[in-house]
């Protein structure tokens, strides 16, 4: 009797400490979201750069880029904007070349989202995406930059896979 009686407690302080190591689990392993606080100068276009995009040796067009070069800033993006000039996007740099993927989230305007790769050749274009929507628009290929500009500017300028963009980072 004492027998079972001490493999049954056994068994009961096993399936209660499983349980709580089950409980706890998720915690450990999800990730907390970082929250950003945004102020009003965050939202006003700064002029870090010019983009100069070319077909072939032909210039396209030249336009202002506000840089987004650190987690935070990539992280908000165009966020929270209610418009942006036609001759104004957004450049962000990453660290290595990766599939990558936007949304729209808190995204007020429709963009052009134009994936890049290292030597900043245009590897896919997601053309027109919605405001607010939250639907992942993937790279059709490895992208180490990004650049956002306003939505059917793409199209209108006649920008396509293949060409290409150069960056020229103006001193402030």
């Amino acid at each position: 009797m004492n027998f079972f009686r001490k493999h049954f407690v056994l068994l009961a302080l096993a399936l209660i400490g499983l349980a709580v190591v089950a409980a706890l689990l998720p915690y450990f392993f999800t990730e907390k979201e970082k929250v950003i606080e945004i102020t009003p100068e965050d939202l006003v276009f700064r002029i870090d750069a010019e983009a100069y995009i070319y077909k072939k040796d032909s210039l396209l067009q030249k336009i202002d880029v506000q840089m987004a070069t650190t987690e935070e800033q990539r992280a908000v993006g165009l966020m929270y904007r209610s418009s942006m000039e036609p001759l104004q996007g957004m450049w962000f740099v990453f660290e290595n070349e990766a599939p990558r993927s936007f949304y729209m989230k808190n995204t007020e305007i429709p963009l052009d989202i134009i994936y890049v790769d290292k030597s900043k050749k245009v590897v896919s274009i997601a053309k027109n995406a919605r405001p607010y929507d939250e639907t992942s628009l993937p790279s059709e290929a490895p992208a180490m930059y990004v650049l956002e500009i306003n939505g059917g500017l793409a199209d209108k300028w006649g920008i396509e896979k293949g060409d290409r963009i150069e960056i020229r980072e103006l001193a402030n």
